[in-house]
């Protein structure tokens, strides 16, 4: 249950041929950020590929002392791609991987352009995911503006990708689950019965042999039945980052980043190849700070001893050491630019101030004093409009039911001072995620799990940042102690479930997991599903069609309001029925 593993062990079955040919690596635009999450460059070239190139690039050049590997999803565009390629070979023989199923007709054209008879290979890799974190994947399909939302459900071209590429991550995990999903979701129903029946068509694909205790399960959500976690202000290392940043394929651009050198412009944060981020990508902003300070004194340490060269044996010991000591030394750049980045951003833009009264709108109850500090900010100059919509959204969310809210007076207020495109956000959100939405109430007494320790919360600050927790972990809680009823995530009809109580729920033991969520997971839940792995012996894998922070996730609320995707009234009378 690990998808980075499943992914590099993918990519090193392609290139690990040890037959001493030189090897080109040829991708397309879906396959190129697969292959750049899952391994490094340097493993490619212990592996003798030598050069990396696109199937789409017009200019290159004709190496017939190469072996070409072909890595490319099965779609029309790159299929016709690499028909072009076969017609007019430019290296000197073709192993072909697919990362998806590929259909019979596509074979049949690729065989009819194989004139010379260069195709030495074919074969299905299942890697059409981006492995984020080991637990954690997305198929980022929100990028070039594209949504998943149309004309009230799934964007057919979404839906087909989404499926397949779940497909592919049950195939690389070869897990064949029991499929449940949220019964007030039209999207995830749909998804899942498409995948239930996709399963049923490539039969002899999922027909595994290994023996299983019990029947894995994949359990798709709604981004709409938690609209809270993605709107929180995060406090943990990755989550700070995407949010306050961006992290794009483990990519983050610190262009921005005033006095900012050359060679940190664009820095890369994966777990795979960087220990200090592995160690600290879920610790909370204070402790993260101490990190820090012990990793600047480990490198100054190593510097010392590294200056102290007097004899020929110290010299050789030296240059056995530069390479690790230039990789420390750019890894403690990168991470003290990092950190000072997220504590500029912090404290330019209050974000303690706003954490504290988001948590206190979503784990409290105190209305008046939460409407007073609201009214401050929404008129405070040095709040970012993005925060006001936050609160403003979360106020209409969490008193939606209270008599004679205010609801209409800060949206009044927030168009007066941010303008009616600030207001349309807000109104947004609330018509995305209201209680006539939702299957779940988000604010009902014991929901709200409160941090303990210091576990989760923020060092020497009493927790006041961190004390919602994702509805997540209520969900998967319900789903291990076999109390997630079907009446809130019932089973897709056809595709098997367990023995079934007389209360309705199902009894099997659930030890595999794999979370999937329409409409974007955060790093935040990412961070959840770590903990969970590392404290018990259910092995969850986390997903989900984008991976969102607060301005995404707000932005898709936009989308999907602008595309009436709302049930019952349209979302202006629906809001006006609201305030």
């Amino acid at each position: 249950m690990n998808v980075t593993e499943t992914g590099k062990e993918y990519i090193t079955t392609m290139v690990g041929d040890k037959s001493g040919k030189l090897k080109v690596l040829l991708l397309d635009g879906e396959t190129t950020p697969i292959v750049s999450m899952c391994t490094t460059q340097s493993s490619l070239l212990q592996n003798e590929v030598y050069l990396i190139d696109r199937i789409d690039n017009p200019n290159r050049e004709k190496q017939r002392h190469l072996a070409c590997i072909v890595f490319i999803r099965p779609s029309n565009d790159s299929i016709a791609k690499l028909c072009e390629e076969l017609r007019n070979p430019r290296y000197a023989s073709y192993e072909l991987y697919f990362s998806n199923v590929v259909k019979k007709s596509q074979l049949e054209r690729l065989a009819e352009s194989d004139d010379y008879e260069v195709v030495k290979k074919v074969q299905e890799s299942f890697a059409d995911f981006l492995a984020v974190n080991k637990d954690l994947f997305n198929f980022s399909l929100t990028r070039n503006s594209l949504s998943i939302y149309s004309d009230g459900g799934w964007n057919p071209e979404c839906l087909n990708r989404c499926t397949e590429s779940l497909q592919a991550v049950l195939l690389g995990l070869k897990l064949r689950p029991q499929i449940r999903y949220d019964a007030n979701s039209n999207m995830a129903r749909k998804l899942a019965e498409e995948l239930a029946y996709g399963i049923k068509q490539e039969e002899n694909l999922f027909n595994f042999k290994t023996p299983r205790d019990s029947a894995p399960v994949l359990l798709i959500l709604d981004r709409k039945n938690d609209p809270l976690t993605p709107l929180l202000t995060p406090w943990s290392y990755q989550a700070m980052v995407h949010e306050f940043i961006g992290i794009d394929n483990n990519r983050v651009d610190l262009r921005n980043t005033p006095e900012i050198r050359d060679e940190l412009k664009e820095i890369v944060l994966s777990q795979n190849d960087d220990p200090f981020f592995a160690d600290n990508m879920y610790h909370n902003f204070g402790d993260l700070g101490q990190s820090i300070k012990d990793y600047v004194s480990h490198y100054q340490s190593k510097t010392q001893s590294n200056m102290d060269i007097e004899s020929i044996a110290d010299m050789k010991r030296f240059v056995e050491e530069y390479p690790e000591f230039r990789r420390l030394s750019g890894n403690v750049s990168k991470h003290v630019t990092l950190v000072g980045e997220l504590s500029r951003i912090v404290e330019k833009g209050q974000h303690l101030d706003v954490s504290e009264l988001e948590q206190t709108l979503v784990c409290s109850d105190s209305h008046n004093d939460s409407l007073k500090q609201i009214q401050q900010i929404i008129a405070a100059p040095s709040i970012s409009m993005e925060n006001k919509v936050r609160l403003v959204a979360l106020y209409g969310l969490r008193y939606e039911q209270k008599d004679n809210n205010s609801l209409k007076l800060l949206c009044e207020m927030l168009g007066q001072y941010e303008g009616q495109d600030a207001v349309q956000a807000a109104q947004a959100v609330i018509n995305f995620a209201c209680l006539a939405q939702r299957q779940e109430a988000l604010f009902e007494e014991g929901f709200i799990a409160k941090a303990k320790g210091n576990i989760m919360g923020l060092k020497g600050i009493q927790n006041v940042y961190t004390q919602h927790r994702p509805l997540l972990e209520k969900t998967l809680t319900n789903l291990v102690k076999n109390k997630l009823r079907e009446a809130t995530h019932p089973y897709v009809r056809g595709a098997g479930r367990g023995p079934v109580s007389n209360n309705g729920v199902y009894e099997d033991d659930v030890q595999e997991v794999v979370v999937f969520i329409v409409g974007g997971v955060t790093y935040e839940e990412a961070r959840l599903i770590a903990e969970i792995n590392s404290q018990s012996s259910v092995r969850i894998v986390l997903g989900g069609t984008s991976i969102v922070n607060s301005g995404e996730f707000i932005q898709e609320c936009l989308d999907q309001n602008h595309r009436g995707l709302l049930r019952g009234a349209d979302p202006e009378t629906r809001l006006r029925q609201l305030i």
